[in-house]
């Protein structure tokens, strides 16, 4: 009898020891156990918001002037906090401890608001994907016509003409991206995504370390207190103008998307809402900093002359060979981030044709090619199909459109007000149960309308921005 008590005890203790072990191994929705914390949330933040969209800022400060370019950063700085603390509250639904988990911004939308409302986000989203792909497309090519103008300079002297179409570099960029994109699903990517990180800080810190070498070298501060004048441009080009760079900053700042998809990554305890806001303050505070260092810089180093790609501004004098680095930095980095803004929108359209089609072989059926010294990759005809199509579209889209400041702009308007405001509200609220008509409820409101009528504000200019460019442009002849 006491040899049975024995063994039924430890067998008991064997079987506590098994559950502390596999409760230490995952977390409460049977997934491996997360371990991101504060700091690397904080770095996913800044790596993914600091891009291509820093190099629009001189510009836009330049066109709101040293009084209210500063305050429009800071403004859209606590904006952007503000709103993602409340999307970080929607991580659980429910408990804010042991709730159900929402894996992603799509996810957070079905659990809080549902029904017709997923939908639009869902456009609106693949929508803002597509445009970001033309964004990538122009500035890319506008950075190898950097290079090469700036070493024709170099080689001719500065009075030679170098002018440079940009239709081939497109083109170039196109080719690339239809390789890259074969990449069979996001998880397969992340060396492209650490790559695309480390050239986004190199060309962000160039630009700013030639913004203020430029202003110790001439002891001159450019730009005046409202901005570009009138004179320089029209009165309606400086209220376009003015519009079109609250689109930019918009667009800078703009991270709500992948915001569900970090916390994610998060640990706990403590909740994952109090770890997330902690990482959204550091965050944000840092890119604040560091767009307020470019965007003054850059406008103290040109003046009301600052360009709506920094570097250009830079890329044709001494030292060409530091310039020709960030703008090769620019397009590694973009050929990186271009694959991941389109693999959530190539996993949708093809997960998509597989439930409508699943019988077609043509969309499901993958073919084993073998390539020497590695494992065999596995080719999908409507995967090779559809993303090539996907490529070329937005290739041929950026060749019609090769306006960076303009299509920024129509990004930033477009995606800010719905992605970044509207949704982490109204889920908030949703969320939360705010009493209608409280005054917790009215102040989210306000917020909401405001940003709406700031977002409809800087769609407007950057289409004026485009009708205006395309007066004087010739689709596929254009030079700079």
């Amino acid at each position: 009898m006491g040899d049975s008590t024995n063994f039924a005890s430890k067998h008991q203790v064997f079987d506590v020891s098994v559950n502390v072990t596999e409760s230490n191994r995952f977390d409460d929705d049977g997934r491996i156990k997360r371990t991101g914390s504060v700091w690397t949330a904080s770095a996913h933040i800044i790596t993914a918001v600091i891009g291509s969209g820093v190099l629009s800022l001189a510009w836009a400060v330049a066109q709101l002037g040293w009084i209210a370019g500063p305050i429009v950063m800071l403004l859209f700085s606590f904006v952007t906090y503000y709103t993602s603390s409340l999307l970080s509250d929607c991580y659980r639904s429910g408990d804010p401890l042991s709730g159900k988990r929402n894996y992603t911004y799509m996810d957070a939308v079905q659990a809080n608001l549902g029904g017709l409302q997923v939908k639009i986000c869902g456009w609106i989203q693949y929508v803002n994907l597509f445009g970001t792909a033309i964004g990538y497309t122009i500035a890319s090519s506008i950075s190898m016509m950097a290079v090469k103008r700036s070493d024709c300079f170099h080689k001719h002297g500065h009075r030679a003409p170098c002018l440079e179409p940009s239709t081939p570099y497109m083109i170039i960029f196109g080719v690339i991206e239809i390789i890259f994109s074969q990449i069979p699903d996001f998880d397969q990517i992340w060396w492209l995504s650490i790559v695309a990180a480390v050239m986004s800080f190199t060309y962000s810190t160039i630009g700013l370390g030639l913004g203020i070498a430029q202003v110790a070298e001439t002891r001159k501060i450019g730009g005046s207190l409202t901005g570009v004048s009138i004179g320089t441009v029209t009165e309606m080009q400086k209220v376009w103008r003015t519009f079109q760079a609250l689109g930019a900053i918009a667009f800078a700042y703009s991270y709500s998307l992948i915001l569900i998809e970090i916390q994610d990554t998060i640990k706990s305890p403590p909740s994952e809402a109090k770890t997330m806001k902690n990482a959204t303050l550091i965050s944000v505070s840092v890119t604040t900093v560091f767009y307020m260092l470019c965007g003054c810089f850059g406008y103290a180093a040109f003046g009301d002359h600052a360009p709506d790609n920094l570097l250009t501004g830079f890329g044709f004098y001494d030292p060409y060979w530091l310039l020709d680095i960030a703008n090769i930095a620019i397009v590694v980095h973009l050929v990186g981030a271009y694959q991941v803004y389109c693999q959530p929108l190539f996993a949708f359209i093809e997960k998509t044709a597989a439930e409508w089609y699943p019988n077609s072989k043509f969309i499901t059926k993958n073919i084993s090619v073998p390539i020497l010294g590695y494992k065999s990759y596995n080719l999908n005809l409507f995967r090779l199909v559809w993303r090539t199509i996907f490529v070329i579209i937005s290739t041929f889209i950026s060749m019609l459109l090769p306006f960076f400041s303009d299509i920024v702009g129509i990004l930033g308007a477009f995606g800010f007000w719905p992605l970044t405001v509207y949704y982490p509200v109204e889920m908030y609220i949703a969320q939360k149960k705010v009493p209608k008509w409280s005054k917790k409820w009215v102040g989210l409101q306000i917020l909401s309308v405001t940003c709406l009528i700031v977002s409809i504000a800087a769609a407007a200019g950057s289409f004026a921005g485009v009708v205006s460019d395309l007066k004087v442009y010739k689709p596929f002849k254009f030079t700079w």
